[in-house]
């Protein structure tokens, strides 16, 4: 169900934005940020398939117990690592409506210091 803009959270307005400018294709996937109250998540997205190429969690084992923008830093590093693993080296940052400073910027300064290029 599709819902109307008065019927959207703040977030979700922005989401619906950035989504209709951030489209993953093979040769440039989306690098989906979702952020929750606990735990911070990267997945890599081929939209014109639908897949999911790489993801990172601060659920991994890789990434250990830390203050929440350290465990972004992590994630930012561990999905770099898996992309480039995957020969995935240009991607669309997709921050999923959530502003950009804090622990999304710290993961996407990370993604970029781990050879993603965006």
């Amino acid at each position: 169900m599709r819902l109307k803009p008065y019927q959207m959270t703040p977030r979700q307005k922005r989401q619906r934005r950035v989504r209709a400018r951030a489209i993953g294709t093979a040769e440039r996937p989306r690098l989906n940020v979702f952020r929750s109250l606990n735990g911070i998540y990267a997945q890599i997205i081929d939209d014109s398939k639908g897949h999911t190429l790489v993801a990172a969690s601060t659920l991994d084992k890789d990434v250990a117990e830390a203050p929440k923008t350290e465990q972004a830093k992590a994630v930012g590093k561990l999905v770099a690592e898996r992309a480039t693993a995957a020969g995935i080296t240009k991607v669309v940052f997709d921050r999923g409506g959530y502003l950009y400073h804090g622990r999304v910027k710290a993961l996407a300064d990370s993604a970029r210091e781990g050879g993603l290029d965006f």
